[in-house]
């Protein structure tokens, strides 16, 4: 589709494959890439399988761009709030195949995602970001206070606890961990248990669960824009 991801639409499945050869950064290219294949799947009527490269979904939002770039970083935060609300509220299921490393940013879209799975190895997941010198803006806070386990929830978000695959599932950032051979066919299984569900019920009691939790991540989008 894209120099930075792929998308392939099979059957009622779409897999959209983030690749940049590196780490997988929330560059401000790869957001925008990644709105365009999730448009793509809403129009598809798909349900979404995100995943990565091999070690690597994503090491989060580009570093260099607060650095060189601190124009776009409002553009950049805005790109990345506005794809986990699209996520949050996507009206098909959406599965994140984690195949290594999710830090910070690279956390945000398994935590708005409905089957969230994951691989063994030494791979880290956590919201890293105060052990890098920034705070976390307010609406990854709202997405973390809705997903993560109540009793991990400080403990990733104000002391930058990094996880395990397996603390993963235990703090919520995982539904399940499967050996790596097994990652492929777990999500396919997933995809296709979301296969047998009634698209419009789906939909409708998605919107009914998460409405409240959409209006909060959009007051908290703003806010946080608004102090940048």
């Amino acid at each position: 589709m894209t120099d930075l991801l792929s998308y392939e639409l099979e059957g009622r499945i779409a897999t959209i494959t983030m690749d940049d050869g590196k780490a997988n950064a929330f560059s401000i290219p790869m957001l925008e890439q990644l709105h365009e294949a999730v448009d793509q799947a809403r129009k598809d009527e798909a349900i979404v399988v995100l995943t990565g490269r091999e070690k690597f979904f994503s090491a989060g939002f580009d570093l260099k761009v607060f650095t060189e770039q601190p124009d776009q970083v409002v553009r950049m935060l805005n790109l990345g709030a506005d794809l986990c609300e699209k996520i949050l509220g996507f009206p098909t299921p959406v599965i994140t195949a984690v195949p290594g490393h999710a830090i910070a940013a690279g956390t945000f879209l398994p935590l708005c995602a409905d089957r969230r799975i994951g691989i063994e190895g030494p791979w880290k997941i956590g919201l890293n970001e105060v052990k890098i010198g920034l705070t976390v803006p307010l609406f990854v806070i709202e997405i973390a206070k809705q997903r993560l386990s109540p009793a991990h929830f400080q403990r990733a978000v104000v002391t930058a606890e990094t996880y395990t695959p397996e603390g993963a599932v235990e703090a919520g950032f995982f539904d399940r961990v499967v050996a790596p051979g097994d990652l492929e066919a777990a999500t396919a299984e997933a995809a296709a248990e979301f296969a047998t569900l009634d698209p419009a019920a789906f939909k409708a009691t998605k919107e009914r669960v998460r409405g409240e939790n959409l209006k909060s991540l959009r007051t908290a989008i703003d806010e946080e824009l608004a102090q940048q």
